[in-house]
């Protein structure tokens, strides 16, 4: 059976021009109720599109910090008890008591927390400080006759150990870690063979950003550090400010959880010690006139940007905006994202112009997320030529037949 010209054409630009079903969500998109409000669209016309309403929309559900409501120890508080440096199981540690070989070298702090010096009694050594420790060796030596006026004695860390500590609450990847120590391939001699041992590695911020940094929903005025039956609640607001009076160093056992506000919090979104390293993007612009990731120059940089990086950028570094403005400006893009709170995901579609041209566009242009994935469609004056194409392929096995 032959097709006439004009019903080729008709039926390619009806096919083209066709409308298509808009993506379904179960998060409250439509309405702007849905984790970040800027999942929606809205349905204003460019010219009422004077005011931008998503960050007051986002704010509106928050629950109030919790820093200051009465519960475990106040934030300053707790800072100054637990920012000095503290010893955990399996640190080395170099004792010396004077010129005294029977107690001079280096000792491992137990698997039980204790350093067990030879002919004394284990000393507790998990949570405490080189100075207490020190205090109870010369009250030991006294006790026990090996010394008749108190001795010289100096503790001191050689290596920190790694440490194992649970996270939990609004952070991206909730799970027991394993921070601080280094692999054997990256050993400084020097370093150990030195005295002093730095703890940066076995910090705080260290342990949020290795579950993945809090989420855009996380109270940091009040982070729940628990250690020994203790809970003590730090204020981290001041990492965004370069201040970290509160980036404490953690022990093995300490359980660290994060509230959450229960909103989505703007001013998060940006790097910070404490956030997501970036966000490693999944892009899908295998269309026209792109024909392969390769050839639309989407390598590594495209695909992971800094943390706080929007939605139109990404859909930028992707190589769909551009072109012939007759043939390719009317281009469309989906974001295909999740709820970190709920696991429910949501599918957000763009039509890239209209994004471009409108003034509010920071209402509907969202934040990035660890995870998400983005897709580019075709203009449709590609799309007709496309279907040309694959119509004039099915006329010429037609009449072939």
């Amino acid at each position: 059976m032959s097709m006439t010209k004009s019903a080729f054409l008709t039926l390619a630009l009806c096919t083209a021009c066709s409308a298509y079903d808009r993506p379904d969500n179960l998060e409250p998109v439509a309405e702007g109720r849905a984790y970040q409000a800027q999942w929606r669209e809205p349905d204003v016309s460019r010219s009422e599109a004077d005011f931008l309403i998503s960050a007051t929309m986002n704010a509106e559900s928050c629950l109030p910090l919790g820093g200051h409501d009465g519960r475990g120890k106040g934030s300053a508080i707790a800072a100054a008890a637990l920012r000095d440096e503290r010893l955990t199981r399996n640190d080395l540690v170099d004792v010396r008591v004077g010129d005294d070989e029977t107690f001079n070298g280096n000792y491992v702090i137990s698997r039980d927390g204790t350093l067990k010096l030879p002919f004394l009694s284990p000393i507790r050594a998990q949570g405490r400080s080189t100075s207490q420790i020190e205090a109870d060796i010369v009250a030991q030596l006294l006790s026990k006759d090996f010394y008749t006026e108190p001795p010289r004695v100096s503790v001191r860390a050689a290596d920190f150990a790694s440490v194992t500590v649970a996270v939990s609450g609004a952070v991206f990847e909730p799970q027991a870690v394993e921070i601080g120590g280094v692999s054997g391939d990256r050993l400084d001699t020097r370093r150990q063979e030195a005295l002093g041992a730095s703890t940066e590695a076995r910090n705080l911020s260290a342990a949020l950003r290795a579950t993945g940094g809090v989420r855009p929903d996380a109270d940091i005025s009040a982070v729940q550090v628990r250690r020994g039956g203790t809970l003590y609640r730090l204020d981290m607001r001041g990492v965004f400010e370069g201040k970290d009076d509160t980036d404490i160093m953690l022990l093995t056992g300490d359980e660290v959880f994060v509230p959450s506000r229960q909103c989505f919090q703007d001013d998060l979104m940006r790097p910070s010690p404490i956030s997501p390293p970036g966000v490693s993007l999944y892009l899908s612009n295998l269309t026209q006139p792109a024909t392969n990731n390769a050839a639309s120059a989407i390598g590594q940089t495209v695909r992971e940007v800094p943390y706080g990086t929007r939605y139109m950028q990404a859909v930028i570094d992707a190589n769909c905006v551009g072109g012939p403005r007759s043939t390719s400006a009317d281009r469309s893009a989906v974001l295909f994202t999740r709820n970190p709170v709920t696991g429910v995901s949501a599918v957000i579609e763009r039509d890239i112009e209209n994004l471009l041209r409108r003034a509010d566009r920071d209402d509907y242009d969202p934040y990035l997320l660890p995870g998400d994935a983005l897709a580019c469609y075709d203009s449709t004056v590609t799309n007709i030529a496309e279907i040309a194409r694959v119509l004039g392929i099915v006329s010429v096995v037609t009449l072939l037949r």
